[in-house]
């Protein structure tokens, strides 16, 4: 088993050197793929993505694909010190930078109130890759175009120059209606997916938000380039053992990174062991980034169950925020003269 997860790993730092990225899966290494009542690969269960290895490759490693056996030791022994319970949480990619840059103690960047602590987060793995882009080959996102730099900018000054209105303001992480990257690239924080397959179709369901993606895999086509969905419209076929969905029809307020509602995302499923599935993705928006990229991950099989993603305590989060500036309103207007 762990035999087929590593030959998958390696592969993938083979694949960054090649033009496609290395978009098929590796071969497998004697492992055969169980198959269900109705003969797909078995893909069903809760996999969960815990790992550490950042998307993009830090310049503190150069244009190595892999990290040493020594660094990955030491990497792992770091990780374990900054990533104590009562420290404050290691979000995403920064538990990597950290423990390569030898970090003895990790400070949020949050501030104190509403930080996290660590206690909330699962314990991360690591392996050699240092990215866990393998196309382009550097490891890191593509240039964004003008167009899209363009977005971000205007973004950004509103963000600075216009305070949130209402909800709808809000970003829709914060509005608990669907978590910052699609797919969600955020490990060791509700990181777990669920697959459940029948004859014609796949769902695949994500603990964060707890939306569910229904997967058809008769071959209709897409639906009309008027409808744009948050999750856009995903068509699935079998390409041997391998799981190919196909998707586009993003809607303007999906993201991945930037992405426009161009973006269009092939992603491929291939159980390379007993208690590991590879999952590949190539994101391709020219509106975006200059040339399509490609990512690798592996989720590893848990007996653990999904629960419920109540995001909100309550939710009364953004009520109260609202509600607390309307009395704030109020308090200026009583103390401004000529105002109503």
């Amino acid at each position: 088993m762990l035999a087929a997860a590593l030959a998958f790993v390696g592969h993938a730092a083979i694949s960054a050197q090649r033009p496609d990225g290395g978009a098929k899966q590796p071969a497998k290494s004697g492992y055969v793929v169980p198959r269900t009542a109705n003969g797909q690969p078995d893909l069903e269960g809760v996999w969960t993505n815990n790992a550490g290895t950042p998307l993009e490759r830090p310049a503190i490693v150069g244009n190595r694909a892999l990290l040493t056996d020594d660094e990955l030791a030491a990497v792992r022994k770091q990780a374990a010190l900054i990533t104590d319970e009562c420290g404050d949480a290691v979000f995403g990619d920064s538990v990597f930078g950290a423990a390569l840059g030898k970090v003895t103690k990790f400070k949020s960047t949050c501030g104190e109130t509403g930080n996290y602590n660590h206690f909330w987060l699962a314990a991360r793995w690591f392996d050699h890759r240092t990215s866990l882009i393998v196309d382009p080959p550097d490891g890191k996102l593509p240039p964004y175009t003008p167009r899209a730099q363009a977005r971000r900018e205007a973004a950004a000054a509103r963000g600075r120059e216009h305070p949130p209105d209402g909800p709808e303001d809000r970003n829709l992480f914060e509005r608990c209606l669907m978590p910052g990257d699609f797919p969600n690239l955020l490990a060791g924080y509700n990181a777990n997916f669920q697959i459940y397959q029948a004859a014609g179709s796949v769902a695949i369901q994500r603990e964060m938000i707890h939306d569910v993606r229904i997967i058809p895999l008769d071959g209709r086509p897409h639906v009309g380039k008027a409808i744009g969905q948050l999750l856009g419209d995903s068509r699935g076929r079998w390409e041997g053992d391998t799981l190919v969905v196909d998707t586009t029809n993003f809607s303007t307020l999906s993201n991945l990174r930037g992405s426009s509602t161009d973006l269009h995302l092939v992603e491929r499923f291939t159980r390379v062991s007993a208690d590991t599935l590879g999952y590949v993705f190539t994101a391709t928006d020219l509106s975006t980034w200059t040339k399509p990229w490609t990512a690798r991950l592996l989720l590893k099989l848990t007996k653990d169950s999904m629960h419920e993603y109540a995001c909100h305590e309550g939710n009364y989060g953004l009520r109260n925020i609202l509600s607390g500036a309307r009395v704030q309103e109020a308090e200026q207007r009583s103390t401004s003269p000529g105002r109503n």
